[in-house]
């Protein structure tokens, strides 16, 4: 007769059967490890919430493959992977902050060339050259809202080096407004962290290729390095993209509606907004710039302070308003004489525009706009 399991070792082993449960929504499959036959095997290489998340990425962009990670910077970093020492990396200085250091960091470390251009202007296209293996940019880009056209730059460096690679950078025109894939990009990468998230409550970034080689070879520096994100977080991911449609069109409608009373500001010397021509830009929402007139910047810590309806935490493209300055912010880690070089002063103000009436945003920001005055 068969000796009964000790109840400690019973309970350890007890599972229920979850066949015929049919959940009306995917469930977080928090486990790091899969029975041996199983195709996800271990979620540091898949797990089933990561494995949706992608699939549904994927689709909105209308691409081959989509491989998840940690956070939009791990996405670059893997794209940075494909380089080798000796090779030549040409990027957009428009960037986020963060991104130019990595590049910085990467190039020094591993003997890559790093060259910059700005894309948005042809005449910086001759920047690259027969040697360039990768061009890297965002469009619309950070800051400024600077558009520059995919095709363009693809055209030039596939004409001098077809095996050169094009990486873009689509977090701020997101899956719904742009395709870089469909205009000569190899590469579209995303920091979920942002519009896919919107809520300003979980981190995930996400590449995007129609080349089965390079993505097995993202999914490979994924496994590897570790750089998978965790079932939870690819969760939260997921369902936030179940509005994403809803939060941008009213983003893009409340967004153009300040971009326009930004104009009529006294206080406001500019206002940056992108070109969306309705062939690569087929619509925009969530994040301008604005320059304060001449000497208003000295007051800027009083003009947010003065805000109501505006966070100033580290995030952005989330359901409520945020405000910030890129030079002390998003592109402190940048020295001033490369802020410099880009035209980025203290005069210029980031306005995230979340999911509040307008009418609300126009009162705060004008009675800001006031105080500066006092």
């Amino acid at each position: 007769m068969e000796k009964p399991l000790n109840p400690v070792t019973k309970a350890l082993h007890a599972r229920i059967e979850t066949e015929n449960a049919n959940p009306a929504v995917t469930p977080i499959y928090q486990c790091s490890a899969f029975e041996a036959d199983s195709p996800f095997f271990y979620t540091r290489k898949n797990n089933p919430n990561v494995s949706e998340l992608e699939e549904t990425v994927r689709i909105l962009e209308e691409a081959n493959f989509a491989i998840a990670s940690a956070c939009g910077m791990s996405a670059i970093s893997m794209t940075l992977e494909l380089l080798k020492p000796g090779d030549t990396l040409v990027v957009d200085p428009y960037i986020y902050g963060c991104s130019y250091r990595l590049f910085q960091r990467i190039s020094e470390r591993l003997g890559i060339q790093l060259k910059t251009a700005d894309f948005s202007c042809e005449k910086d296209l001759e920047q690259i050259s027969a040697k360039t293996c990768m061009v890297f940019f965002e469009t619309p880009t950070n800051p400024f809202l600077k558009t520059v056209d995919i095709e363009k730059v693809s055209e030039r460096l596939k004409s001098l080096n077809p095996k050169g690679l094009v990486v873009v950078d689509n977090t701020w025109a997101t899956p719904l407004f742009q395709h870089p894939l469909k205009h000569g990009a190899d590469v579209s990468l995303h920091s979920g962290t942002k519009y896919f998230s919107g809520h300003s409550d979980v981190m995930s970034g996400m590449t995007l290729t129609n080349r089965e080689d390079l993505a097995q070879e993202f999914r490979d520096i994924r496994f590897y390095g570790g750089a998978i994100l965790a079932p939870h977080s690819a969760w939260l991911t997921r369902r936030s993209l179940q509005t994403l449609n809803l939060r941008l069109e009213k983003q893009q409608q409340v967004t153009i509606e300040m971009r326009d009373f930004l104009r009529k500001q006294s206080q406001v010397a500019k206002v940056y907004y992108p070109n969306v021509d309705g062939k690569q830009l087929t619509g925009y929402g969530g994040i301008i710039f604005f320059e304060f007139s001449d000497n208003l910047e000295k007051h800027y810590q009083k003009f947010i302070q003065s805000l109501k309806l505006f966070n100033t935490g580290t995030g952005m493209a989330c359901v409520t308003s945020m405000v910030a300055q890129p030079y002390s912010g998003s592109h402190a880690s940048m020295t001033c004489e490369e802020k410099e070089q880009i035209g980025l002063g203290e005069n210029l103000v980031r306005l995230c525009f979340g999911l509040e009436n307008p009418d609300d945003l126009k009162n705060d920001l004008t009675n800001a706009f006031k105080l500066l005055e006092s």
